[in-house]
């Protein structure tokens, strides 16, 4: 037996073990390629958000806020935050790095994608770092400056909601006219 087994693991090694031969290559994997979201020179040197994508914007910062918000009155049994705190959350909410946000191309149209934003295919580009976070900044420290911290708190405790239409659906919100997305947490459970 011990002769049997010797022959066959000296005849497998000289010979190979004619797997390759009766299956032969393994099937090549299928590559796709995905461009990078092509940008003007306002969207890569401008100091501004562009105009194409505040409404984006305007969706992550009312998320991000609202995030903050709701974290801190967690701290304090979901009670109402006093001024002083909420004003220290609405600024730390707008100095924060944002760092997760980007922006892609989806059918030829581009977007800004990150946290509180619809999802996007999985099978995309997404430009990040660069100017997005101090635009989303600056855009967020605007809006708190235009809005006042009172009113944003007092839109933030009737709900996420509200504070998006405050914010980004008023009169010169930079999602004006437009229909409102739907809640991304709601949307996020209805994928489940």
């Amino acid at each position: 037996m011990r002769a049997a087994l010797a022959a066959w693991l000296v005849l497998s090694l000289l010979g190979g073990t004619g797997a390759e031969d009766t299956c032969g290559d393994p099937p090549a994997a299928a590559s796709r390629s995905v461009p990078a979201p092509q940008l003007s020179p306002e969207e890569r040197l401008s100091p501004h958000m562009p105009e194409s994508l505040r409404c984006d914007a305007c969706y992550a910062i009312a998320f991000q806020i609202e995030e903050q918000l709701r974290k801190a009155e967690g701290k304090v049994g979901k009670k109402a935050l006093k001024e002083s705190d909420y004003i220290e959350v609405l600024e730390r909410s707008c100095s924060q790095d944002w760092e997760s946000y980007g922006v892609l191309e989806l059918d030829g149209e581009k977007r800004l994608s990150g946290p509180g934003l619809p999802r996007q295919p999985s099978l995309s580009v997404l430009v990040s770092g660069g100017p997005w976070p101090g635009r989303l900044s600056k855009l967020c420290l605007g809006y708190v400056g235009e809005q006042g911290e009172a009113l944003i708190y007092g839109a933030h405790r009737r709900g996420p909601a509200a504070l998006r239409q405050l914010l980004c659906h008023g009169d010169k919100g930079p999602c004006a006219g437009r229909k409102e997305r739907p809640d991304p947490r709601k949307a996020l459970q209805n994928e489940l």
